[in-house]
């Protein structure tokens, strides 16, 4: 235990004061588990060599096009994004503990919070959540506190990670009922959808675009939804706000989503950032923390935190959620990129999604092997139906230096040899070019 920093004298004191002969004895490893030699590491090395033998390592990855998405979007970031993040001042991960001295971290989440607020058409937002699948979780549990009914209706449509998370954070709430509403091609089934929501609903949970990048009808759920007395919730991708109605512009009554693609690499899954918004009337039953803006007693601004999670970590039992902080850094990420690209890039970004998305559909779907088992309007993601099997094509398709896409097999029995590809603005017009050949390959 080199690494701390105690003496034996003091390691001694402590081993007494517990009866513990040895450190040894507080290890209950057996004998069998353990690496009874030295480990197999090559000679240490000088910073210069380290750093050239890595360079060498790193020659050896092979860099594919991805056309993967599901919820992990690889879109462009501004170079001022990493430049703000870098300064040490906002290195933080989680919300200041001390925030009288903390103000300008605070501006920060502020910021985000008014961002989100206006990119969502909502009234109130957090200082945001560990991701978008654990956001739409405590939607669901905010929803219960507020209706006081003990049923959660969600669409079958929405992303299967987020619908596992639900189900697992109801886990030990054995009087909360989760029921799943069917699609059919490729959008929530509104007929079982009228015949699902009762009495008992405390709210509904669908994602717009879907995990197929359906658009969902909204207005038709919308009204069935808020006729039966339920509360609906909608989990939305960011960059669709662009172009797409807004969740407020739905009546949604929560809003929450993944942030990632707001100024945040994908990184081989993490670390990300929920966005949670809902209407001002239900703030006190928002779970995360909220920054407010005040005066002090000389009517200078400044910024607290207020309607805290935990009443302050001493009164838990009142608390709305166990989720005490909020992923800092990655929602300042979120807002410089806001910030960089301001209403009219976003809206330029989503444009661009939406043309090169359905250009790639109007190429592939037209060959040999290929077909559209879905026709309804998409985004930036589409779902194409192969002849072949999925694994098959996606492994020779790797071979030409492309991951092509999603099995959807993977999460949905009836959509074997289904492929879910998303097209962002990073990608060109030879790369969907390049895409297209890899399919017309993938058959000989």
């Amino acid at each position: 235990m080199e690494y701390i920093p105690n003496t034996e004298i003091e390691e001694k004191e402590m081993l007494t004061a517990i009866g513990a002969a040895s450190f040894e004895a507080l290890l209950d490893i057996p004998q069998a588990l353990r690496l009874n030699r030295p480990l197999n590491l090559a000679p240490p090395l000088s910073q210069m060599e380290l750093r050239r033998t890595l360079e060498d390592i790193s020659r050896e990855n092979s860099v594919l096009l991805s056309f993967l998405g599901g919820g992990s979007y690889d879109h462009f970031i501004p170079s001022t994004v990493g430049h703000i993040l870098s300064r040490s001042e906002f290195a933080t991960a989680y919300t200041p503990y001390q925030a009288e001295l903390s103000q300008g971290v605070l501006q920060t989440i502020y910021e985000y919070q008014t961002m989100i607020c206006q990119l969502t058409g909502m009234e109130v937002a957090n200082a945001s959540l560990y991701d978008g699948a654990s956001a739409l979780a405590e939607a669901a549990m905010m929803a219960v506190r507020i209706s006081k009914k003990n049923q959660i209706v969600v669409s079958r449509s929405v992303h299967p990670h987020y619908r596992q998370v639900l189900k697992t954070y109801f886990s030990g709430f054995l009087s909360v009922r989760i029921k799943e509403i069917p699609f059919y091609e490729g959008r929530t089934s509104i007929g079982h959808l009228d015949r699902m929501i009762g009495d008992d609903t405390a709210a509904l949970l669908v994602q717009n675009p879907n995990f197929f990048g359906q658009l969902e009808p909204m207005e038709e759920i919308e009204s069935l939804v808020h006729a039966k007395g339920a509360l609906l919730v909608m989990a939305v991708d960011p960059i669709s706000l662009g172009i797409v109605k807004t969740p407020g512009e739905f009546k949604a009554d929560i809003a929450v989503g993944e942030g990632q693609s707001m100024g945040n690499s994908q990184s081989f899954g993490g670390p990300y950032v929920g966005f949670f918004a809902t209407r001002r009337d239900f703030i006190r039953q928002m779970p995360g923390r909220i920054v407010g803006r005040t005066t002090d007693a000389k009517g200078r601004p400044g910024f607290c935190l207020t309607l805290q999670t935990r009443e302050q970590h001493i009164r838990r039992e009142r608390a709305t959620s166990n989720i005490c902080t909020n992923q800092a850094l990655n929602a300042l990420a979120a807002a410089v990129y806001l910030a960089t690209l301001g209403r009219q890039g976003l809206r330029d970004v989503a444009t661009l999604c939406l043309q090169r998305s359905h250009l790639a559909y109007k190429k592939i779907t037209v060959l040999e092997g290929c077909s559209a088992p879905f026709n309804g309007p998409f985004f930036k993601e589409f779902v194409v139906c192969l002849s072949a099997s999925a694994p098959r094509v996606l492994k020779r398709l790797r071979r030409e230096g492309l991951l092509a896409g999603i099995d959807l097999g993977l999460y949905y029995r009836e959509l074997k040899n289904h492929l879910l590809i998303c097209v962002t603005e990073k990608h060109r017009l030879e790369d969907i070019d390049r895409l297209v050949s890899g399919f017309k390959k993938a058959w000989k």
